[in-house]
């Protein structure tokens, strides 16, 4: 079991830089510019999810910013033969698997690890195979992190989108305490504690200030802030909020 440190990381989702694009199928706003900016804002990780019906990130935008970024890939994707098959090719530093629904705006819950273990342990292992870091997207839930553990992960992320979207303080309260639970039943498992989904400033920092969560994945709410403060200032600001909580 690895020990507990002060710092937190932040994995920065570029997703939505490329979501403006396919809106108007141009060749504007470019998501690797988005790698330049977060970088320089602190960013120790960029996140992409590739879906399979390529609503936002395309295969081109991967095989650029693998080639410029300065610090790790972090490739989301669903469980499936193809996503495998471009995954070991690419061989980024991090892939981490996620449930996918095509109607879905953006990812709903966490990975049902119970329900289908067999088939996520085997991608699990062709990616462990070629050195990639693999993760399992999941809700906060001891069952799932215990098949995720049979799974070989090192590393899990825990769904936060309960706590995001609460909409009571009772409500938040509640989703808060299941994730802190989690992610101290995970960490005496020996994994690795990732989290994310529906972070932004507001709400951040109970979420950092859990002692096992190792790094955060935020999207969305850094790029909406950053169309009013730019890509490099929102990044700079949401770190400095995980440290300020941390501290």
């Amino acid at each position: 079991m690895q020990g507990l440190t002060d710092t937190i990381l932040l994995g920065v989702n570029i997703d939505h830089v490329a979501t403006l694009r396919q809106a108007r199928h141009t060749r504007y706003p470019d998501p690797v510019e988005a790698v330049y900016a977060a970088e320089k804002g602190g960013a120790d990780g960029i996140t992409v999810h590739l879906r399979e019906d390529r609503r936002h990130i395309q295969e081109r935008d991967i095989a650029l910013i693998q080639q410029v970024l300065l610090t790790r890939l972090n490739l989301e994707m669903a469980v499936t033969n193809a996503m495998v098959c471009f995954a070991e090719k690419l061989a980024p530093a991090h892939c981490c698997f996620v449930p996918e629904k095509r109607q879905e705006l953006t990812t709903e819950g966490g990975l049902d690890v119970v329900a289908d273990e067999a088939r996520i342990r085997d991608a699990c292992q062709r990616l462990a195979a070629v050195d990639i870091d693999v993760s399992l997207f999941i809700d906060p839930d001891f069952k799932q992190i215990e098949a995720a553990v049979r799974c070989k992960v090192p590393t899990i992320e825990i769904h936060t989108g309960r706590y995001a979207e609460a909409k009571t303080i009772k409500e938040s309260k509640a989703a808060l305490q299941r994730i802190i639970e989690a992610a101290q039943f995970a960490h005496q498992a020996g994994l690795v504690v990732n989290g994310g989904h529906g972070l932004n400033y507001q709400n951040v920092q109970p979420v950092a200030r859990i002692p096992e969560m190792n790094e955060l994945n935020i999207g969305h709410g850094i790029i909406a802030c950053a169309i009013f403060m730019g890509l490099e200032n929102a990044v700079r600001e949401m770190k400095r909020l995980m440290r300020e909580a941390r501290a």
